[in-house]
This record gives structure tokens, C-alpha cells and sequence, in this order.
């Protein structure tokens, strides 16, 4: 952006234009952007590694209910043979 300034100033011998012209450069953002997308890459990093840790979890709980359900199973398989058992005697 560029402003200009247009100064008149009248001292004793007769008009005195003064014109200023400013030049803006654009700011810099410094070491803040850096920061910023150190802080975001790190925060995607840790989020994956959440997600992975979790999905694993999951896996494990998956695995404990199928063997849960297949102690069950088992369990149900014995206590019908315990029954005709019970029923031939």
C-alpha cells in the first residue's frame, strides 16, 4: 500500500509544496508462521499416531470377544453332553 502525503506550508516568501511518499513493505511473519506449522505438523503427527494406537485397541477388544464367545460355545457343547448323559443313565 503506498500513502502519499501532500504538505503546503506558506512561510514569508511564498508557497512550499512538500510531498511524502511512503512506500509499505509487507510484513514479515518473523519465526510465528514457522512456529505455527511445527505446531501443526507435530498435532497430524500425534493424531495418526492416536488413531493407530486405538485401531489396535480395537483389534485386541475384537479378539477378547470372539474368544469370550467361543468359551461360551464351549461351555454350552459341554453342558449339552452333561445332559445326555444324565438322560442315557
Amino acid at each position: 500500500m503506498v500513502e502519499e502525503r501532500v504538505t503546503t506550508t506558506e512561510p514569508g516568501a511564498g508557497p512550499t509544496t512538500h510531498t511524502t511518499v511512503i512506500h509499505e513493505e509487507p510484513r514479515r511473519g518473523g519465526g510465528a508462521t514457522m512456529l505455527l506449522m511445527i505446531v501443526l505438523i507435530v498435532a497430524v503427527i500425534a493424531g495418526i499416531y492416536m488413531f493407530s494406537q486405538s485401531s489396535s485397541s480395537e483389534a485386541a477388544k475384537d479378539n477378547a470377544i470372539a474368544e469370550a464367545a467361543s468359551s461360551v460355545g464351549n461351555a454350552a457343547e459341554q453342558v449339552g453332553n452333561a445332559a445326555e448323559s444324565a438322560v442315557k443313565e
